[in-house]
């Protein structure tokens, strides 16, 4: 048996969804697709780095149509963005109709992971270099979503700061 051929910086990942991940109205319940999301961006960041990571934040979770049971999930994630220590792992997930073969984008987001040692210590992971268009488009919005996620954390510890006194 071969394994896709992917570079280390790209997963794909597909999974069946059954009965037992419904939620009250028949659908997927958003926190399976959430779980699985987090087993995605864990297993393409721990590939590429070659390290145990750990989630350190979700960015733009959007959910945009339900997914059904029955239906086949499929997985894209690649790593956009290296830090020192960290990856912006960039996911998106399509749903598949079995039956008519109907494709639907129904999600998508980015996850920050954080490369650790067998201490539970950051460790330094591979730059990423991106190579084609899509990759050098996805590495600049990562850069542009880092530089946003810093300056809400200066303004929300400036707003604390205030709220303190």
């Amino acid at each position: 048996m071969t394994v896709m051929n992917l570079p280390s910086h790209q997963l794909a990942m597909t999974v069946l969804m059954t009965p037992d991940t419904a939620n009250f109205s028949g659908n997927v319940h958003g926190g399976t697709i959430l779980k699985l999301l987090d087993q995605v961006a864990y297993a393409c960041a721990s590939r590429y780095s070659g390290c145990y990571v750990v989630t350190m934040s979700v960015d733009q979770v959007t959910f945009r149509q339900p997914v059904h049971v029955g239906e086949l999930v499929h997985f894209f994630a690649s790593v956009n963005y290296t830090g020192k220590t960290s990856m912006e792992v960039g996911i998106k997930v399509v749903a598949e109709n079995n039956r008519t073969r109907e494709v639907r984008n129904v999600n998508g987001c980015y996850f920050t992971m954080v490369a650790l040692d067998l201490n539970g210590i950051p460790v330094a992971v591979p730059k990423f270099h991106p190579s084609t268009p899509d990759e050098h488009r996805w590495h600049a919005a990562a850069q542009a979503r880092k530089q946003m996620r810093l300056e809400l954390e200066r303004r929300a510890a400036k707003l604390a700061a205030a709220s303190a006194m």
